[in-house]
């Protein structure tokens, strides 16, 4: 693998480059048969194999997710974790097996991830973990023990690695972005997120949402090498490589072992909007419109048809929890904005970013903080865990990016 023999040799393309695309008022989708198990050829995308080694695990990071969830209200599978966010034996199981996977691949690159196993360990889990990672994990000399997840969660943990100041290769993962929704067995979206930093840039992305549904107004069924994409089954995976573009496929139909997966890739693209009022905007799940400053000229209505929006009314889509979930909304052109404050204290963290930013940036979006400085993923030297974003995060379809930021420069004093 290149990692494996080149680091040194990488060279990458940067974040801020800029995107040469066509608008069109939904977003446009193309199918593309192709033999590669990408949608664009190896010559073009430098980090191909990373990127299929990373469909490949998060694809059963998905399985993983979906398996748990259909278990997830039996004794000892829901937890609470210090800061009360609810967590369950997913998280870890998928932090454990992308760990593993990656490690088996590229060995000399470090894993940037969300949990660690002390709250594991400490709540006699570790036998559950150990068996969701065991069905998905790749044939092994020997069977996982233990002390091999535990080893593997820990591995992306707090303290897994002193990165130092000079920009670090390293993988980044948001086992599961939105477990309020997953754990709620609801509607809202949830997200299982991984990304590929190569000498502090983000070179390639890949989020799966195992309970996205398409809208059927979108595209019809369509045959593409023989598989018929259907829209009715739900699950997408979405990828993005530096240059080349982001792109999404449905994922396995996880209830029919039998199934095949798609091999039609469908061109994201955010959306057109150009006027604000007639965007559709997303916030977390833990602030409201009224924290957000452009709520000094607009009222929101929640989930609202376009034509019962007034002058002075936005759309505020609810569904989906995280910030990844967020990100693929915008990247996919069902949303066009995404705001977040930044809340005194809260400490933002890299993973629920670095995988989005790709992704909307490859579709021809945009991602800033509220004061229009580009998002530093390697702003914590140290461990590469945190970001900073002055006053919030802006992600937007980037024909309203200005127009936003001037909003919040001219209200957010009154919040």
């Amino acid at each position: 693998m290149e990692l494996l023999h080149s680091a040194s040799r990488f060279s990458t393309v940067r974040l801020r480059c800029i995107i040469t695309r066509r608008h069109s008022p939904t977003p446009r989708r193309r199918f593309f048969a192709v033999r590669s198990s990408l949608p664009f050829s190896n010559e073009k995308a430098k980090y191909h194999k990373e990127l299929e080694a990373a469909v490949a695990v998060v694809e059963k990071a998905c399985r993983i997710c979906v398996d748990v969830q259909k278990s997830l209200f039996s004794k000892g599978r829901i937890l609470e974790k210090n800061d009360q966010t609810p967590v369950t034996v997913a998280d870890f199981g998928v932090q454990a097996l992308v760990s593993l996977e990656l490690s088996k691949l590229f060995p000399s690159v470090p894993l940037v991830a969300e949990e660690d196993s002390g709250f594991l360990r400490s709540n006699n889990l570790v036998d559950s973990v150990v068996k969701v990672v065991s069905d998905k994990a790749s044939s092994r000399d020997k069977m996982l023990s233990q002390a091999d997840v535990l080893e593997a969660i820990d591995r992306g943990g707090k303290g897994g690695f002193d990165f130092g100041t000079k920009p670090a290769t390293y993988w980044i993962l948001d086992p599961i972005d939105g477990t309020r929704g997953f754990v709620k067995g609801s509607k809202a979206l949830y997200v299982v997120g991984l990304a590929l930093v190569v000498e502090g840039e983000i070179v390639l992305g890949v989020m799966g949402c195992p309970n996205w549904l398409e809208d059927h107004s979108c595209k019809s069924s369509t045959e593409v090498q023989g598989y018929k994409i259907s829209t009715s089954k739900p699950g997408i995976i979405m990828i993005a490589h530096t240059g080349c573009g982001t792109w999404t496929k449905n994922l396995i139909d996880f209830h029919d072992i039998s199934s095949k997966i798609s091999a039609g890739w469908t061109r994201c693209f955010v959306d057109d909007c150009c006027l604000v009022p007639k965007a559709r905007f997303c916030i977390p799940d833990s602030q409201t419109w009224e924290l957000i400053p452009l709520s000094a000229l607009y009222d929101a209505k929640v989930d609202a048809d376009a034509d019962d929006v007034g002058d002075k009314e936005i759309i505020l889509l609810s569904s989906c929890c995280g910030s990844l979930c967020k990100y693929l909304m915008v990247a996919s052109g069902k949303a066009s904005v995404f705001m977040q404050r930044v809340k005194s204290q809260k400490v933002i963290k890299a993973w629920d970013h670095a995988v989005g930013m790709l992704c909307v940036h490859e579709a021809g979006g945009k991602v800033t903080d509220w004061k229009g400085s580009e998002l530093d993923i390697g702003a914590d030297q140290v461990e590469r865990r945190i970001i900073f974003p002055a006053g919030g995060v802006l992600v937007t379809n980037r024909n309203i990016h200005n127009q936003i930021l001037e909003m919040i420069s001219s209200h957010s004093r009154i919040f």
